[in-house]
């Protein structure tokens, strides 16, 4: 082989491996920042057919369900309020600091982003309500038909709080 070509196959193979070296780093880096979405029911059983994916405790995520009608717990003398998220098989615990949206209510779609707690509470850093249904996720809609009103009537199990 040429001298020539030799040199630009060495320069180009360093590239490339400089390249794959950084892309590595920076996923490595990057993969405690990621916030998965979950609905109630992939938190406490697992997703998919094998049930597999539990988020473990520790956990960033981001939890969407819908605020189970009487579970609104508001602190009276600071801004701590716990409620419970649910959707067609399961009910997860949220506890939060801080005023919460405006269409925030009971029988609402939200999504609550935080960390994932011992006994299936979120101790959620940041509350978001959904203000129109169009932009409810898939799962989250099924939920709502199948089980609109109150999910412990319906069977739903309760897990990770008080009834």
């Amino acid at each position: 082989m040429n001298i020539r070509r030799r040199r630009r196959l060495m320069v180009v193979v360093a590239i490339l491996v400089g390249l794959g070296l950084a892309t590595g780093l920076v996923m490595y880096a990057l993969r405690s920042n990621i916030d998965l979405f979950y609905t109630p029911s992939e938190i406490l059983y697992g997703r998919g057919a094998q049930h597999t994916d539990i988020p473990h405790v520790g956990q960033q995520l981001r939890v969407g369900g819908v605020v189970m009608p009487g579970s609104v717990q508001r602190d009276p003398n600071t801004l701590a309020v716990r409620f419970k998220l649910y959707d067609a098989n399961g009910v997860v615990e949220v506890s939060y600091v801080g005023i919460l949206p405006d269409l925030f209510r009971e029988g609402q779609g939200i999504v609550a982003q935080g960390v994932l707690e011992d006994g299936h509470l979120i101790k959620a850093q940041q509350v978001l309500a959904k203000h129109d249904a169009k932009y409810t996720p898939p799962e989250i809609e099924d939920a709502m038909k199948k089980n609109p009103n109150d999910p412990v009537a319906n069977g739903v199990p309760v897990q990770g709080g008080q009834q």
